[in-house]
């Protein structure tokens, strides 16, 4: 009998083994993966997978080709207000989303980027010191404290790379004073354009072709405008005289061409060839550009021509513009003081956010733009480029000649008269992005002459110069007796950002405005959009009724008997007590389309939650007993 029980215990000590090989194996197992969950967070920062639907994750070839070309160490500090912001679950996503891109970057940079996050408690060093950086503070947070939500970039000394950077004097430092959530989309591009500026050792050149006095007048004490002020602490400006301009040099990284007149035929080669070469033009026009100093001809009597136009260029680019129309657009007019009276101007635009393309770069975050007789832009048939409008009138606009809006100086109102608008919308300034031609295939024989520029070439056109003046955008203030200019438009940073805009590399204007990394629920929003249809009818529905009762009750009105008086009284008490009737049907049966719209919500919501919390573990508990019961009996097959 003991014979037959030694296979019985020879298998228990087998599968005793067995257990205790597999037990080992699991706490093996979970040393090993416990392991490589701390450490991955060092060694596989730059090996990530972006599996988002827009890869909100992965850095452009613009970013990465910045990144990888950084000659000099870098130190990005982004500031955060943690207690402040800890009623404020938005921003503290955006936060992550913003931190997750700078660490994908620094691990993209080899050492040349360094990255600390700092929580500016208030009344601490941290504080004062973002406040040093040039980071500006927003209101609301909790309990009333300031939010810091900034980031700060400076310039190491050379040889720091990958070294502790506390108590290291930086070079040179920038920053972007607030990380606007509005402004997701461009969040790559504000970045890698303030790692771009950091990398360079001198402002970049741009040039400026004026006939406008833009640089004032130092013999009688005039100052530069302040749009050329501000470019000037940004950029290393060279005014460039047109009469002498055989070729623009390779180094001017931006050319503003202000108010073109009369230009050379040389001149006019010159910008020909620079924007074939892939310059970066600026181009403004004016139907009537108001400081301009230009005389009339007394003999004549002939009023002073102010327009200003570049025919031969804009018509190699297939480009559309009259320097003798003027936009009127009523719904922007600007109210001006004339006379001591304010008059509505239809030809001075204060153009609003609706009027901006707010998913351009250079105008996402403006909020106003003033113009004054600004002409438009439009494509030629034959056009081969794309507009891409910046600035634009509304539909209620129309266009005039030039010579009504002078006549109507004194009286703007007269503008408005016979006033039809022609329901299109004007373009004031764009993009033109495309393939050009050179204007001038005469000269095909001149050394390096190009005759076509190389694809998604740019031009930026603006048809007014009046918004580069002060008076239309600043306005003086006094202020513990001195005085200072208070901006009440963006005509200011709408320059900055242009000029700001092209002069980066390639690189920089390569990358676009992409999606935000708020994930709306469709459905849901489909169901509301459908509610919101039914409302809409409901309410109309209510509004005719309310109308056809109060007509009904103006033809019931008493009449001169008494007794007739008496009874239309009573006829009108029952049309109201009809009416309050049906408008209690009508409000009834709107909070039921409420209803059931919150209850499909619902619905949807508890099948969402029953599929997350229920059907999709008790799907993975039932494989992992299927696997374990086809584990065992294979096991007991072997044995």
């Amino acid at each position: 009998m003991g014979r037959l029980h030694l296979p019985s215990v020879f298998t228990t000590r087998l599968r005793f083994g067995r257990r205790a090989a597999i037990y080992a194996a699991l706490v093996l197992l979970i040393l090993v993966f416990v392991s490589l969950i701390v450490s991955s967070g060092h060694w596989l920062r730059a090996r990530r997978i972006d599996l988002t639907a827009d890869r909100l994750y992965t850095l452009s070839p613009g970013t990465l080709q910045i990144v990888d070309h950084l000659q000099r160490p870098l130190r990005l500090t982004l500031y955060f207000s943690e207690h402040a912001t800890r009623d404020l679950p938005k921003l503290r996503s955006y936060e992550q989303r913003v931190r997750d891109m700078l660490q994908e970057i620094a691990a993209r940079s080899h050492g040349h980027v360094q990255l600390q996050v700092v929580d500016p408690i208030p009344y601490s060093d941290d504080e004062a010191s973002a406040e040093g950086a040039g980071l500006t503070p927003a209101p609301g947070g909790s309990n009333g404290e300031r939010v810091f939500f900034g980031l700060a970039g400076s310039v190491l000394p050379s040889g720091t790379e990958g070294e502790a950077v506390e108590g290291t004097t930086p070079e040179r430092s920038l920053a972007i004073p607030f990380l606007d959530p509005s402004r997701e989309s461009f969040l790559e591009y504000d970045i890698t354009k303030l790692l771009y500026e950091l990398n360079q050792s001198s402002k970049p050149p741009i040039g400026v072709i004026s006939s406008l006095p833009v640089e004032g007048n130092p013999v009688l004490g005039q100052q530069p405008w302040v749009v050329m002020q501000q470019l000037s602490l940004l950029f290393d400006v060279k005014a460039i005289d047109p009469d002498h301009l055989k070729q623009v040099g390779a180094g001017i990284r931006v050319l503003l061409l202000i108010h073109p007149k009369h230009l050379p035929a040389d001149a006019l080669y010159a910008l020909d060839q620079y924007v074939l070469r892939g310059g970066h033009l600026v181009v403004f026009v004016d139907p009537d550009a108001e400081l301009d100093g230009t005389p009339g001809d007394p003999a004549t009597g002939a009023l002073p021509d102010h327009s200003s136009d570049l025919p031969r260029l804009f018509a190699a680019w297939g480009v559309r513009y009259d320097p003798h129309e003027v936009v009127l657009d009523r719904s922007h007019a600007l109210t001006i003081e004339l006379n001591g009276a304010n008059v509505s101007h239809p030809a001075m635009l204060g153009l609003d956010a609706q009027s901006l393309n707010h998913n351009d770069v250079v105008t996402a975050s403006l909020q106003r733009i003033d113009l004054s007789t600004a002409g438009h832009f439009d494509l030629a048939a034959n056009a081969g480029a794309r507009l891409i409008p910046l600035l634009q009138s509304g539909p209620d606009a129309e266009v005039v000649p030039v010579q009504r809006v002078l006549q109507a100086s004194d009286n703007p109102s007269l503008l408005l008269q016979d006033y039809k608008p022609d329901d299109t919308r004007y373009v004031f300034a764009a993009r033109l992005r495309g393939t050009f031609a050179s204007a001038f295939p005469e000269r095909a024989n001149q050394p390096g002459h190009l005759a076509r520029s190389a694809a998604d070439d740019e031009v930026i056109l603006v048809a007014d110069t009046d918004l580069l003046s002060d008076r239309l955008w600043l306005e003086p203030q006094t202020i513990l007796g001195q005085i200072m200019l208070r901006p009440f438009a963006n005509n200011g940073e709408f320059v900055s950002n242009l000029v700001d805009n092209l002069s980066g590399s390639s690189a920089l204007l390569s990358i676009r405005g992409r999606s935000t990394s708020q994930r709306p629920f469709t459905r849901v929003e489909a169901l509301r959009n459908v509610a919101d249809q039914k409302f809409l009818q409901k309410e109309q529905e209510l509004e005719r009724e309310l109308g056809e009762t109060r007509q009904r009750l103006d033809e019931l009105q008493p009449g001169k008997g008494g007794s007739h008086a008496a009874s239309i009284g009573t006829e009108q008490r029952q049309e109201i007590e009809q009416f309050r009737q049906r408008q209690l049907a009508i409000n009834k049966e709107l909070r039921d389309v409420q209803h059931q719209l919150n209850a499909e919500i619902d619905a949807l919501g508890l099948r969402l939650k029953m599929i997350n919390i229920v059907v999709v573990p008790v799907l993975v508990a039932l494989l992992g007993l299927l696997y374990g019961w086809r584990r065992t009996r294979r096991t007991r097959r072997r044995l």
